[in-house]
């Protein structure tokens, strides 16, 4: 079976952000048959608008779909901004909803904050968009990590518990993607 490739999207464009070190942690834990490549480019895309969109496809939004299309899943990890999600992440959301890259895409949710709550309110926000764009999301919702900066370390999940669940449900992540594509194979 070909490798498997995952995009990872942090909805942090800060330069230090625990949900990019997130997907980067996630990306060691992966077995050798997949990857996860973080995606870079939120910052770029212009703010969504039909008016834009009918004039034809931004470079950068191209780009988006590009990689959202050229990958077996997403792995998504969001912050929480004032109880909400960032802006840049729900406009690179609003850029794909219409363009269908994400329609029974397999995708997993993160969210990681400093509160105790881990983002709960910002996943809960995702989640529903995702859901309303048809994403395939795998596992009983999100995986919320809370106090993140105690349970990142050198690039690794420190804390036991926090690693054991993000495993398990990229190990749920990587099946729902061989399942998808031996139903396209039949």
């Amino acid at each position: 079976m070909a490798s498997i490739k995952l995009l990872g999207v942090s909805g942090s464009l800060r330069q230090q952000s625990f949900n990019s070190a997130l997907l980067r942690a996630c990306a060691a834990m992966l077995p050798g048959e997949a990857t996860l490549e973080v995606y870079e480019g939120l910052g770029a895309l212009p703010l969504f608008s039909p008016d834009v969109e009918a004039q034809g496809t931004p470079a950068a939004v191209a780009r988006w779909q590009a990689a959202l299309k050229e990958v077996d899943g997403v792995v998504f990890s969001t912050p929480e901004y004032a109880h909400g999600v960032p802006g840049a992440f729900k406009n690179a959301l609003d850029w794909v909803v219409g363009s269908g890259e994400l329609v029974g895409k397999p995708m997993l949710l993160l969210g990681a904050s400093s509160s105790e709550t881990g983002a709960d309110k910002s996943v809960a926000h995702v989640f529903g968009t995702l859901k309303v764009m048809t994403g395939d999301l795998v596992g009983n919702g999100p995986v919320c990590v809370g106090s993140v900066g105690r349970k990142l370390a050198n690039g690794e999940v420190t804390d036991a518990a926090t690693r054991d669940a993000i495993q398990l449900r990229l190990q749920m992540l990587l099946a729902r993607i061989k399942v998808v594509r031996e139903a396209g194979q039949a």
